[in-house]
Protein backbone atom coordinates (compact mmCIF):
# COMPACT_ATOMS: atom_id res chain seq x y z
CA UNK A 1 0.00 0.00 0.00
CA UNK A 2 1.45 3.29 -1.45
CA UNK A 3 0.70 5.88 1.61
CA UNK A 4 0.75 9.95 1.39
CA UNK A 5 3.97 11.06 2.95
CA UNK A 6 1.36 13.93 4.62
CA UNK A 7 -0.31 10.81 6.64
CA UNK A 8 3.25 9.72 8.70
CA UNK A 9 3.92 11.26 11.91
CA UNK A 10 6.41 10.90 14.63
CA UNK A 11 6.18 11.71 18.11
CA UNK A 12 6.62 15.49 19.38
CA UNK A 13 9.03 13.77 21.66
CA UNK A 14 11.88 13.12 19.17
CA UNK A 15 13.62 16.27 19.42
CA UNK A 16 14.68 16.39 16.12
CA UNK A 17 15.99 13.04 16.63
CA UNK A 18 16.07 10.44 13.80
CA UNK A 19 15.92 7.37 15.98
CA UNK A 20 12.47 6.88 16.05
CA UNK A 21 9.57 5.63 14.13
CA UNK A 22 6.58 7.29 12.30
CA UNK A 23 2.79 6.26 12.39
CA UNK A 24 -0.01 6.41 9.75
CA UNK A 25 -3.51 5.84 10.22
CA UNK A 26 -5.15 3.42 7.27
CA UNK A 27 -8.27 2.46 6.65
CA UNK A 28 -8.21 -1.42 8.74
CA UNK A 29 -5.23 -0.86 10.59
CA UNK A 30 -1.86 1.55 11.49
CA UNK A 31 1.44 1.62 9.55
CA UNK A 32 4.28 2.01 11.37
CA UNK A 33 7.82 2.54 9.63
CA UNK A 34 11.25 3.27 10.47
CA UNK A 35 12.31 7.15 10.64
CA UNK A 36 16.10 6.47 9.61
CA UNK A 37 15.27 4.03 6.53
CA UNK A 38 11.85 4.65 4.99
CA UNK A 39 12.69 3.09 2.28
CA UNK A 40 12.48 -0.28 3.51
CA UNK A 41 8.48 0.19 3.57
CA UNK A 42 6.69 0.11 6.67
CA UNK A 43 4.38 -2.89 9.04
CA UNK A 44 0.95 -2.78 9.32
CA UNK A 45 -0.88 -3.56 13.16
CA UNK A 46 -4.65 -4.16 13.24
CA UNK A 47 -6.89 -2.53 15.84
CA UNK A 48 -5.78 -5.27 18.33
CA UNK A 49 -2.52 -5.13 18.06
CA UNK A 50 -2.02 -1.31 18.01
CA UNK A 51 -3.63 -1.36 21.63
CA UNK A 52 -1.57 -4.82 23.19
CA UNK A 53 1.80 -2.22 21.84
CA UNK A 54 0.70 1.02 23.02
CA UNK A 55 -0.20 -0.77 26.58
CA UNK A 56 2.97 -2.58 26.74
CA UNK A 57 5.14 0.60 25.97
CA UNK A 58 3.07 3.06 28.55
CA UNK A 59 3.99 -0.32 31.23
Amino acid sequence: MNIDERSWRKSRYSNGNASCVEVAPLPASTGIRDTKDRSRGHLEAGPAAWRELLNALKQ
